[in-house]
């Protein structure tokens, strides 16, 4: 059965699970328990707590090395280049953006280039850090390898998301948070998690055939490198997936590319050095490079309202800003508690078993 479970339970929940059965160090554990509580928080189930049997894997498959410590290797006052050597991905990126924000409070600007990392989480998390100190943040990630380029059949880059947060006011900030591809990969799992088909049109088989069964797709992604996601626009050109290939090409670029690293094609199992090999980039822009912070955010709030408020189509009485979604989510949850579906309720009460953690009520009774 599904279950609703009070924010700071699965917080802590998380965090013990980390602690006691994945070996993680206090701030390695604190730290990955929020990113991904706060996925689910803010309804982006792909990216939250279910990710902890992702994240386990790579542990048992050495990709992720907790206690491994990250190492800046390039830097000028305005950048950084860091080598996580393999360590937990919340945790190295959260050395990486302090340690930017830091660089750009001094000079209005700063920018990190990541190699040697692991998957750390909903990009946006990271992008709306800088939001927060009145800074245009930005978030980019590579990933394992998960999609086709356009006219192509086999997998090159990845999901590639992008994420900026520009602040507008009111603690409130515009979050474009987006997978490059149609939909990131953790949705596909979601779906096959809940056994049910997926959209045509999110990926291709191996003979470049549009399909809508997510078991039957994650067994062969899994197995070959032929088929996998489409980019935003789909196939072909006709409906502009060149645009998303081109765009999930410029994120390689900034982490791979600019850290010297691992591109998506090498990553994972791909990757002769054993080490999972996702790169990073980050970026912090201070508002006052631009004007007065609260008059900038002003106007920028006055933008999107006027877009906001706007003609509504037939059958649609709201036009909703990027983040919307995800904050009133988050409202929501930090009321009613944070919505765990059957799949995953069980999965966290395997693991209260296996690592004898005391079981929350809400899991222990799974009540819907």
């Amino acid at each position: 059965m599904s279950t609703h479970i009070p924010y700071e339970e699965l917080l802590k929940f998380t965090e013990e699970a980390l602690r006691k059965g994945f070996g993680y160090s206090e701030r390695e554990a604190r730290i990955t328990a929020r990113v991904l509580a706060e996925a689910d928080a803010r309804g982006i189930p792909s990216h939250g707590v279910a990710r902890l049997a992702f994240y386990r894997k790579n542990l048992e498959q050495g990709y992720a090395r907790p206690g491994t410590e990250p190492e800046v290797v390039w830097s000028t006052p305005s950048s950084l280049v860091v080598d996580g050597h393999g360590g937990v991905g919340c945790y190295v990126s959260e050395f990486c953006v302090e340690k930017m924000l830091g660089l750009a409070e001094k000079t209005g600007l700063a920018f990190c280039a990541v190699r040697n990392s692991n998957h750390y989480g909903i990009a946006g998390y990271w992008a709306e850090l800088a939001a927060k100190k009145d800074m245009i943040g930005m978030a980019f990630t590579n990933s394992y390898l998960s999609a086709t380029p356009t006219f192509g059949r086999r997998r090159c880059l990845g999901t590639n998301p992008i994420a900026v947060a520009v602040p507008e006011g009111d603690g409130r900030s515009f979050l474009l948070d987006m997978a490059t591809t149609t939909v990131a990969h953790g949705k596909i799992e979601l779906y096959d998690r809940r056994k049910k088909p997926m959209p045509l049109g999110w990926v291709i088989d191996e003979e470049g055939q549009g399909v809508t069964d997510a078991t039957s797709f994650e067994k062969t992604f899994h197995q070959s490198t032929l088929g996998g996601h489409l980019f935003v626009g789909g196939e072909g050109e006709e409906n502009g997936g060149h645009k998303g290939f081109g765009l999930g090409l410029l994120v390689e670029l900034l982490c791979s590319g600019l850290s010297l690293g691992t591109a998506s094609f090498a990553t994972y199992n791909y990757n002769p050095n054993k080490q999972a090999g996702i790169c990073h980039f980050f970026g912090a822009l201070r508002l006052d490079l631009f004007g007065p912070p609260e008059e900038l955010k002003k106007h920028l709030a006055g933008i999107i309202e006027v877009i906001r408020s706007g003609e509504k189509v037939p059958g649609h009485d709201r036009i909703f800003i990027h983040g919307e979604k995800e904050d009133e989510s988050r409202e929501t949850a930090m009321r009613e508690g944070v919505f765990l579906d059957a799949a995953t309720r069980d999965y966290l009460a395997t693991l209260a078993d296996e690592f004898a953690i005391q079981k929350p009520e809400s899991l222990a009774r799974g009540a819907a």
